[in-house]
């Protein structure tokens, strides 16, 4: 379950945004929408689902791609571009586009996350001087690594005070079993040769503080990181690669549940197979059945709506993430897809009776819906607003308003209308007539 996840000096983001998953004070309603757990001793209030609202280029992608991007560094484990640019957000391969692109002096890009998995309250951050926006040549380094467990400090790096002991390493009693018996039994010298291994470009979590302290705890940060935390960069980009054991050439395997799902999605929705091509990857089929008793196998990008397409691929991730209890994160939810299916969805995350495992859905849009008092709590409706003069970002929650005062906000407010009044920010006034005015008075075409 995540917690919180902050970011500092990336892309429009230039002062510390913090996107909070847990229950904000004094909201009271709606407690389909949370999770309450224990945590050694301790009462956590988590959301099931948070939306993020915005105008046009104003950073709500870019909340998503801060995501994305972390979680791709932790996985590759340094700072260094990446080969792979497979994924459509290029800041998470190419470093030297992430710093905000204002600055005249390199400030140092933060990352931090906050996180539930099995017992343990994971807290991990990451700062580094990546240097000025797209000077691929500037000498990265990693300035300070953190990792807390429980509330307590296991490992702290840092870089950024002048001092001959630039890390520490604390094996507390709460993970002490899952620390190596090298660590245990002669702590002081595995530090030593830990400060002698530190690379500057290499995060120490993957590299010195797996090999000499805890592998298993590091299996667990990073176990969950690769399957309890689906970043969804671009929604049109998803999709989900079928695997098959032993497939058949010239053979269709067909999804009953995600058929279930299309015949409710669209009731003259085709039934969806998948084949294999020679290079083993899946291609996604539409089955076709004629008047004549005749049956076809025809590509689905080529046959189907961009709309049912985009629900095949985004559906069996919302399943992942019910069944494991993950953290799903969407860009453009919405696109395509009708508000009702987007509503079932969203309801399922909140039902305790079918998302028994604690699965989280986030997500941005421009569609109004959501912002509905008997639909979401205040804390779970965030915005983001970029500022005219000096084109930075700003991320805040409804729940930061607060209830009293004129601008405040209480639990039966209208939150559409006054979100369209531009009570809440993050919206932008659109007028296009100036434009044709201008073409109109030179009599250019376009």
């Amino acid at each position: 379950m995540l917690l919180d996840f902050r970011f500092q000096n990336y892309k429009s983001f230039l002062e510390e945004a913090c996107f909070s998953m847990m229950a904000a004070p004094k909201q009271k309603g709606l407690d389909y929408s949370l999770f309450n757990i224990k945590n050694h001793g301790k009462g956590i209030k988590g959301l099931c689902s948070s939306v993020i609202y915005g105008s046009n280029a104003a950073g709500k992608t870019t909340v998503v791609g801060a995501m994305d991007t972390f979680r791709s560094l932790l996985l590759r484990g340094h700072i260094r571009d990446s080969e792979d640019v497979s994924s459509p957000n290029h800041a998470a391969s190419k470093l030297s586009l992430i710093p905000n692109n204002s600055l005249t002096k390199a400030e140092p890009v933060e990352f931090f996350i906050d996180f539930i998995v099995d017992q343990f309250r994971i807290q991990y951050g990451v700062v580094m001087n990546l240097g000025l926006f797209l000077d691929s040549k500037h000498k990265r380094k990693i300035l300070a690594e953190t990792l807390t467990v429980n509330g307590n400090m296991i490992f702290e790096r840092n870089h950024i005070e002048n001092t001959s002991t630039p890390l520490k390493v604390e094996p507390c009693k709460e993970v002490a079993t899952l620390f190596s018996k090298t660590a245990k039994a002669d702590n002081a010298s595995a530090v030593m040769i830990a400060m002698d291994g530190l690379d500057p470009e290499e995060l120490f979590l993957t590299a010195g503080f797996k090999l000499i302290f805890s592998q298993p705890l590091v299996k667990m940060i990073t176990d969950w990181f690769t399957n309890h935390f689906i970043v969804v960069y671009r929604a049109d980009a998803a999709h989900l690669e079928r695997r098959f054991s032993n497939p058949k050439e010239n053979s269709v395997y067909v999804s009953e549940t995600l058929n279930n799902a299309i015949g409710l999605f669209g009731v003259n929705a085709n039934p969806v197979g998948y084949t294999m091509d020679k290079d083993a990857e899946s291609k996604l089929l539409s089955l076709i059945h004629t008047g004549d008793n005749q049956s076809y196998a025809l590509p689905a990008d080529v046959y189907e709506s961009f709309g049912t397409i985009r629900f095949i691929n985004l559906f069996p991730l919302v399943i992942r993430a019910i069944q494991t209890g993950a953290t799903l994160v969407v860009d453009e939810f919405d696109a395509s897809i009708h508000p009702i299916a987007l509503m079932n969805i969203l309801n399922l995350f909140h039902n305790d009776e079918i998302n028994v495992k604690h699965a989280q859905l986030i997500f941005n849009t421009h569609n109004p819906i959501f912002l509905n008092p008997n639909l979401l709590r205040r804390d779970e409706i965030k915005f983001v607003e970029r500022d005219t003069d000096d084109h930075t970002s700003t991320l805040f929650a409804l729940s930061d308003f607060g209830t009293a005062g004129e601008n405040g906000v209480r639990k039966n407010d209208d939150y559409l209308k006054s979100y369209l009044a531009n009570q809440y920010g993050a919206i932008a006034d659109v007028d296009f007539s100036s434009v044709f005015e201008k073409l109109n008075a030179s009599g250019n075409e376009v």
